[in-house]
């Protein structure tokens, strides 16, 4: 004879966004000698070259750790971090989201970069 299991009703969580509160946001921003930028254009091989927030055009490349993490497309808004020895080229460290974007753009901090958002 089989035997069969009662179901079980699955309770509903109740979170605060169905109350009408909103969750804070919490956005990275640049540290030390990090710089926000926007991808313009994907050159090949984990490398892009990124208008950055200080007015230069970097070649920038995805370091191996986050490889598989990150996918970036044209008009990505990312945080860049300098090489030392070469301030042409530079690592992708960081991508937002859309929310982060919009928070970003609330706050003043992609004014510099352009009007493409």
């Amino acid at each position: 004879m089989a035997r069969f299991r009662k179901k079980r009703k699955k309770r509903r969580r109740r979170n605060s966004r169905s109350q009408g509160q909103e969750a804070p946001i919490r956005v990275r921003l640049p540290k030390g000698k990090q710089v926000l930028g926007v991808i313009e254009q994907r050159v090949g091989g984990r490398r892009m070259i990124v208008k950055c927030i200080d007015g230069k055009s970097r070649n920038c490349r995805v370091p191996g750790r986050l490889k598989r993490k990150l996918w970036l497309r044209e008009g990505n808004i990312v945080i860049i971090e300098p090489w030392e020895f070469d301030d042409s080229k530079g690592d992708v460290l960081f991508k937002y989201n859309p929310t982060q974007v919009q928070w970003l753009k609330r706050k003043g901090y992609l004014k510099t970069i352009g009007s493409e958002f």
